[in-house]
């Protein structure tokens, strides 16, 4: 069972946030399930990631005037997901952060690749499925 049941993410433009994450996401079967003013839910059943522009119940507007980067890693079905999240969110207008790659550093199946939003957030892709045995 997940420990978290979704994560608000701030954005300086909505418009902006959601283009690119409705594209760099689709390749990992994730898409925007429910909106609202400035405010998206992206999941694949149900709205577990959340995008906002503007302050929300629990902030101010001085808390949303830095936007600090933060990293968030989605799940990735297999490695071919991972590839395919890096092209869609750099053709999404993102900017590469590291490659997909292993990166057993991590855990020995680890294969991820990275990328910074328009607000500078790190967004990652991941599998840690180990390649099927070769027969």
């Amino acid at each position: 069972m997940a420990i978290i049941d979704h994560l608000n993410l701030n954005v300086t433009d909505y418009a902006r946030a959601k283009r690119f994450y409705e594209r760099a996401l689709a390749p990992l079967g994730i898409r925007l399930v429910m909106e609202f003013a400035k405010s998206g839910g992206f999941g694949r059943d149900r709205p577990e990631f959340w995008i906002a522009a503007g302050a929300t119940s629990y902030q101010t507007p001085a808390q949303l005037k830095p936007i600090t980067p933060v990293h968030i890693a989605f799940v990735a079905r297999d490695r071919g997901e991972v590839d395919a999240f890096h092209a869609a969110a750099l053709a999404a207008g993102g900017t590469d952060f590291g490659a997909p790659g292993l990166r057993p550093e991590y855990h020995p199946n680890y294969y991820g690749a990275f990328v910074r939003d328009p607000d500078g957030h790190n967004v990652e892709a991941v599998c840690r499925q180990p390649l099927p045995p070769r027969l």
